[in-house]
């Protein structure tokens, strides 16, 4: 041996010269039927439905439950279904929604502006913060009245009150996004020349994602409610009525409230839910999956 060559020790109990015929086994098992089904989210979530509903109806008929308060799905579904076909139903959830997305839009424009303003400068940093420190907390719904002072019986007013829902936990959100962003890659996008909002477009919005779109959740949240509670609680007073504008979903509850149509009531409530969950399951979800869940930045 060349001197200098380290010394090799072999060890029989660790050498093995004769591995026989090397087999490969499966490396993928075909599912069975009821392990696909699982699999699917919509299925579960259908299931647990189903057999809410199932559940109240049992509830409600076995204790003999009246009917002023608390229905029975079945009764529900056929109001629902009246309210629908013969009372306008979905012409007034079109009326809430699109009010609804008027607030929504510009209160995510003002909460992009504080937001970056709020990234670009001391003060503007110093301004989201004590705005949001005084007025995060003030529910909505409590500016209403002064919202109907200053803009009228209107849908103004309404919007106004959304644009509270909406701003502070976008704003929040995003700019919470915004400071989580690594300083490796800011300082990759100071690198390549990225300055002022194309900075702020192209290195911190995708990179803050996440967070931004949490807070555009939290904000239809809260915007969606607090529309039901404006048209809930001051009824007709900020809703046009007339013929060509039947009023909105929280119209429609008050005024089957009014009139002691509680299988009616409990439809439109039935109504603000399925909004929701339509939202969540194809509008955020759809979004969710073609950005942050695509970009490997959340599981699916």
């Amino acid at each position: 041996m060349a001197e200098g060559t380290p010394e090799v020790t072999l060890r029989d109990e660790f050498e093995h010269h004769d591995l026989g015929e090397a087999s490969v086994g499966d490396v993928e098992r075909k599912l069975s039927l009821w392990e696909r089904i699982s699999n699917v989210s919509a299925l579960r979530k259908l299931t647990v439905l189903v057999v809410m509903l199932l559940v109240w109806e049992v509830y409600t008929r076995a204790g003999e439950i009246s009917e002023y308060l608390l229905p029975t799905f079945s009764s529900t579904a056929q109001a629902w279904y009246a309210a629908v076909t013969t009372e306008g139903l979905l012409a007034m959830v079109l009326n809430s929604i699109t009010v609804l997305l008027a607030g929504y839009v510009i209160g995510i424009v003002i909460a992009a502006v504080l937001t970056t303003a709020a990234v670009a400068t001391r003060f503007g940093s110093d301004l989201l913060g004590t705005l949001t420190a005084m007025l995060n907390p003030l529910p909505a719904i409590a500016l209403l009245p002064m919202a109907m002072l200053w803009f009228g019986l209107g849908t103004e007013a309404i919007i106004f009150t959304l644009l509270h829902s909406v701003v502070w936990p976008v704003a929040l959100n995003m700019h919470t996004g915004f400071m989580g962003v690594s300083d490796t890659q800011r300082m990759v996008g100071r690198n390549y020349g990225l300055r002022g909002i194309v900075y702020v477009v192209k290195l911190l919005v995708p990179a803050a994602f996440p967070s931004i779109l949490v807070g555009l959740k939290i904000g239809w949240a809260y915007a969606w409610r607090t529309l039901i509670a404006a048209e809930l609680v001051f009824g007709g007073s900020v809703i046009d009525t007339s013929e060509d504008n039947a009023g909105g979903l929280g119209w429609f509850i008050f005024a089957n409230q009014m009139d002691l149509r509680i299988p009616f009531v409990f439809a439109g409530l039935f109504t603000v839910i399925l909004v929701g969950v339509l939202m969540e399951s194809f509008v955020f979800r759809t979004i969710e999956t073609r950005t942050v869940v695509k970009w490997g930045m959340q599981e699916q």
